[in-house]
Order: structure tokens, then sequence, then C-alpha cells
């Protein structure tokens, strides 16, 4: 039975999004935005649009919010140089703490927070990872690069400490 292990494993391995993969229109996310929770599907915002979507585990975590987020927020304006139309955050939270966290941020419109809240999102695309007891399902930290038609161009993935998925490793995939 260690050959089913292998087999299962190697089919939930497949399931992911990878590069040349689109992403699905009909995906849903949450942001609030004028005193209301609104809901847009992945479509409505990034079709037609060359984005970058990043994901962390958790908003106001450390590294989350010492790093990664931050990383975004400050080279902004050279993301849009290189071709980025779009910039969007996701974490398996709710609308409520997307939005504190991205004031706290001072993303000032810089970075779309997009709530994943049951965590649909990143199941979809193969990027939820359960935590434990302190953080349960959330989602892997990763970026990708989509091109206007939502194919997956670039998708970097943490293979350990933060760094493979900043905004600096992006810059340089847009910059190619």
């Amino acid at each position: 039975s260690e050959r089913s292990t292998v087999q299962k494993t190697s089919a939930a391995a497949r399931m992911g999004l990878s590069v040349g993969d689109t992403l699905p229109g009909d995906l849903e996310f949450t942001i609030r935005e004028d005193s209301k929770n609104n809901t847009y599907k992945t479509s409505d915002l990034f079709k037609g649009k060359r984005s970058v979507v990043f994901a962390v585990p958790g908003a106001f975590t450390p590294t989350c919010s010492e790093k990664h987020l931050p990383s975004y927020v400050q080279l902004a304006e050279e993301l849009a140089k290189a071709g980025a139309e779009v910039v969007a955050c996701v974490s398996v939270n709710d609308p409520f703490v997307m939005r504190e966290w991205g004031i706290a941020q001072k993303v000032d419109g810089k970075v779309k927070m997009l709530a994943d809240g049951n965590g649909a999102f990143s199941t979809a695309i193969g990027q939820i990872v359960d935590k434990g007891a302190a953080m349960g399902m959330r989602s892997n930290r990763y970026a990708m690069v989509l091109d206007k038609d939502m194919k997956v161009e670039a998708l970097m993935l943490e293979q350990g400490s933060y760094g493979e998925t900043s905004a600096e490793k992006v810059l340089e995939f847009l910059k190619k």
C-alpha cells in the first residue's frame, strides 16, 4: 500500500496551478470597501490585465507584515513600470482583517487586499496548507504573474525561509 500512497500524493500534486495553466475565472474573493463586503470573481480582477498575485499565510503575522507585504508596497511603482497592472495580496482571512491590515501597512491602493475567507481560492489552486492549531488552514506563501488572459507566466513558491516570493524576485521576472 506504499504504492497507493505515492499515487495519491502524485494526484494531489497535479491538482495545483502550474506555469502555463490558466487561472479559473469563476473563483471568488471578498474586498471590504465603502463599509460593505464586495465579492469579485478572478475574471473581474485579473482578466485583460497583467497581474501579480502573492499570498501570505496570515495578516498581521511577523514575516508577512515586516517583509512580504511591505516589499510590494515599496516597489509598487517599479512593478507597474515593469508591466504589472494589478498587484494583489491573498490571505485566508476575513475581509475586515484584510482591510485593517492594508490600512496598517499603508497600502493606499497600491495592493488589492483580497480575502480568501474560507480558503476556497487557495484550495482550488492547490496552495492550502494546515498550519496547525495556532493558525488552522492557510495559504502557502507564493507569488505568481498572470498574463492578460490569466495564464500563469511565473509561479514562485517558498522553499524554506522568505525570499523567493518577494516583490524584488517578481520584479526581476517582469524585467526579463
